[in-house]
């Protein structure tokens, strides 16, 4: 899912770029915004697979030491 996130806003920035060379101010800061939404929701997709990650060690780390 990250992937598509990042791919999304480079496709908004991209188009920002090309609108902000055509003069067209609103339209590219308007696609910017929506890119670095995109962003943001990328890197908040993978933060949410660490802490996921991160949970699982924690977890088995918690079992291992009931064992003991």
């Amino acid at each position: 899912m990250k992937r598509f996130w990042i791919i999304l806003a480079g496709a908004f920035a991209l188009a920002a770029v090309i609108l902000f060379l055509r003069q067209d101010y609103e339209k590219a800061f308007i696609s910017a915004a929506v890119g670095a939404v995109s962003w943001f929701l990328g890197y908040r997709a993978q933060m949410q697979e660490l802490v996921k990650v991160n949970q699982t060690e924690t977890d088995e780390n918690l079992d291992s030491n009931e064992e003991i």
